[in-house]
């Protein structure tokens, strides 16, 4: 499904999604980020300079929990794509499952108060492995939106759309480009607002709310065949 009230809605679910886990998993997880890889090299760096801060042995394993949750992705898309059908449905529910993986095992942890104990360990890393799964779906399968998990890059093409609009350049695609990236952006980071409040008020089960966005994404996703173009042949 292309059209373009549907995109503009994957767009916007898919980064207000991104936003609002990430953000749960910082506050919840001692400065976690499930989604950004780069985050966490920092806080590595910053724990490894002060032996004080704590939960450094989540921030370094959370690095290849999202490398497996990006591997696993991947495959389930070449097995069901081998088979000629659509893979976004088992891929959305594979983030799914990892999604809720993370929420039954932080309430089961609650309350994490000083440092991250064997439940929260395992609830951080399946969300790390969610948000591997979902970039790698977003590169795989969604490329036809802007980014919705990354905002740096969104936000330099945003400025740059921007600044063309202003000075009048002729491009055709101007506006709908500047409305891809800039719908994404916006609903990221009112998921980030989101998020802070839904888990000062309900915790982990705050989580429910993203997970109810890719339910909703799974309905709207209608299970069929692929057609010869949509079916890529992969080896």
């Amino acid at each position: 499904m292309n059209e373009p009230r549907h995109v503009q809605t994957q767009g916007m679910a898919l980064g207000f999604f991104a936003g609002y886990v990430d953000t749960l998993g910082f506050l919840a997880l001692f400065g976690l980020f499930t989604a950004h890889v780069t985050g966490n090299f920092i806080l590595i760096g910053a724990a490894l300079a002060d032996p004080s801060r704590s939960s450094i042995l989540l921030k370094f394993l959370a690095f290849p929990a999202f490398i497996a949750g990006v591997a696993a992705a991947r495959i389930l898309v070449v097995l069901v794509e081998r088979r000629q059908a659509l893979a976004l449905r088992p891929a959305l529910l594979l983030e799914l499952a990892l999604l809720l993986g993370f929420m039954f095992f932080g309430i089961a942890a609650t309350p994490v108060v000083t440092e991250a104990g064997p439940l929260a360990m395992t609830s951080g890393l399946l969300g790390a492995a969610a948000m591997g799964a979902h970039s790698a779906i977003s590169r795989l399968l969604l490329g036809h939106l802007a980014p919705t998990s990354m905002m740096t890059g969104n936000v330099t093409q945003i400025v740059i759309d921007a600044v063309d609009l202003l000075r009048g350049a002729d491009d055709p695609g101007l506006k709908t480009r500047f409305a891809k990236f800039l719908w994404p952006l916006l609903s990221f980071a009112i998921g980030c607002i989101a998020a802070a409040f839904g888990y000062l008020w309900f915790g982990f089960a705050a989580l429910a709310l993203p997970v109810l966005i890719l339910v909703g994404l799974l309905v709207a996703e209608r299970p069929q065949a692929a057609s010869p173009v949509q079916a890529r042949t992969i080896p």
